[in-house]
């Protein structure tokens, strides 16, 4: 359990005038346009996550196109995943200048235009800027605001609508694979990947469907917030808002200077326009391009600002200890994750299991279970009785648990039931947002998220070759699965006593004060 985001203090302004006066709830909120939204989310996990899971069908192509070493080729799919997480927190200072929208349809702009530049590579080294950043980088312009804009849209339905749109990864891993697949065998890979391009422009229209909430909106999501607080689960992490607010928070008085100063600015920009009506039809229209400069720039400042106090001013992130532990714990955990769907299949041949696994193959029940997974925990996670962060943190000991125990096994059925069993734990990425909302706020939603999916990306980006590494020493994938489960662990732990030692403080203090 953990503190709402009201508790945490990273909402600026005035909120007691915004509890004081009953707000009827948006309809948008926890219903109308917000099922649009995950509609949205739900192609963008099929578009981006699908296709990049999908990657193997392209990686053997490469492979026998450029007769380039295994190693060398793998870092095409490596690039593209990675910096698609890792640029988490640069794509948070677009969403902060430009907001969700405009960000995704640049970025699905971009990503097509990596899959189709790809398509006329001459070397590998080629696809690592095409494919690997370009596309990457699209990736990750796309795939942040769809994440935030779930989170903006419900509030008593969050871990629902985010394991709803989650879904759609494992729907695309199995769409994208069959599509792929199909496209090398009719076209070549090139015009494969000129058509996957064409299909990445969709990209751009599920970017339209992200309607950002006026004001008048997220005044009403606040109220609603507030009514019900006493209905939800934040109690355990609250002391997280204590740290937050002691390190202090960006203040009403500099938002109404910031914002007086930029209406001034405005103003005699506006004051010179209509002084200029006397002018030349040419003066003119050097003074209202003057002043769409101005509009730019005041909210590319602005941006900036939020952007920049979320990371190093006073109400940074970094000063609630518990975001860090979290920080520290997605550093370990995609690894685990993404190393059995590399390794199972030599596995399955050390075992000689191959046919068993050619009929049904166990990466493919992973995927399967873990569309379920994100379901059935978003809908556990909702219900008033339960807690999110402990549905969270048991799903966590469950994966690590089967990451450790999975070397041990060595025949299909058994391996089956803990592939199922990884999937299903695994459904908690659902539930990474809702618990990043509740630490921080929805304000500072992409920010926050964007430095989760940036650690997340660097352990996809390192931790397969790390295991790989391991493997050339020992000649064993045992080692490979033990390591990434013991550093899983290290970050389960973090967690665990980061909440426990925040408690303590507050009570140490009280004690002094009320021996003096």
């Amino acid at each position: 359990m953990y503190a709402s985001r009201e508790d945490i203090g990273y909402d600026f302004g005035d909120d007691s005038k915004v509890g004081s006066k009953p707000v009827k709830p948006n309809p948008n909120i926890d219903g109308g346009w917000a099922w649009m939204i995950v509609l949205s989310s739900f192609l963008v996990h099929i578009l981006i996550m699908g296709s990049q899971m999908a990657l193997g069908i392209l990686n053997m192509e490469w492979l026998e196109e450029f007769n380039q070493s295994r190693g060398l080729t793998a870092w095409v799919s490596s690039l593209s995943m990675g910096i698609t997480l890792i640029v988490g927190p640069f794509i948070g200072l677009f969403i902060s200048m430009c907001g969700c929208r405009k960000t995704a349809i640049i970025g699905g702009i971009l990503n097509a235009l990596g899959w189709i530049l790809s398509a006329y590579a001459s070397n590998v080294h080629y696809l690592f800027l095409t494919f690997g950043v370009t596309a990457g980088i699209g990736s990750g312009m796309v795939y942040l605001p769809a994440v935030v804009m779930v989170g903006q849209y419900f509030q008593k339905r969050r871990a629902l609508a985010q394991g709803l749109s989650t879904t759609g990864t494992g729907f695309g891993a199995f769409l994208m694979t069959a599509l792929l697949k199909y496209l090398c065998i009719e076209f070549g890979w090139r015009n494969a990947m000129f058509i996957q391009g064409a299909i990445s422009l969709n990209l751009c229209v599920c970017g339209a469907l992200m309607r950002p909430l006026s004001h008048k909106d997220i005044v009403s999501e606040k109220y609603v917030v507030r009514s019900n607080s006493e209905d939800n689960q934040a109690k355990v992490l609250s002391h997280s808002a204590e740290t937050i607010k002691s390190n202090g928070v960006l203040s009403e008085e500099s938002e109404k200077k910031e914002a007086a100063t930029n209406e001034e600015v405005l103003d005699s920009v506006q004051h010179i326009e209509i002084g200029g009506k006397s002018r030349s039809g040419r003066n003119m229209y050097g003074l209202r391009i003057l002043k769409t400069v101005s509009q730019l720039t005041v909210t590319v400042r602005k941006g900036f600002a939020i952007w920049y106090s979320s990371y190093f001013g006073a109400a940074s992130l970094f000063t609630n200890r518990v975001f860090v532990a979290f920080i520290i714990w997605a550093l370990f955990a995609y690894s685990s994750f993404v190393i059995p769907f590399i390794h199972l299949p030599e596995i399955v041949k050390q075992y000689n299991l191959s046919s068993q696994n050619n009929i049904f193959p166990l990466t493919s029940i992973i995927a399967i279970v873990h569309i379920f997974g994100k379901v059935i925990l978003g809908i556990i996670s909702d219900l008033p009785c339960i807690s999110t962060w402990n549905v969270f943190l048991m799903a966590n000991f469950t994966l690590v648990t089967c990451i450790l125990t999975l070397p041990l096994m060595q025949t299909y059925v058994s391996l089956a039931v803990v592939c199922a069993l990884i999937g299903f734990s695994s459904g908690y990425f659902s539930l990474m947002p809702v618990v990043t909302e509740d630490l921080v706020g929805t304000k500072h939603l992409a920010n926050a998220y964007g430095i989760i999916i940036c650690a997340n990306g660097i352990s996809a980006l390192f931790g397969p070759p790390f295991a790989g590494w391991i493997y050339d020493i020992t000649h064993k994938y045992d080692f490979s699965f033990y390591i990434s489960g013991l550093l899983y662990m290290v970050g389960i732990i973090f967690l665990l006593i980061q909440p426990c030692i925040q408690k303590k403080q507050p009570r140490e203090k009280s004690t002094e004060e009320a021996q003096v």
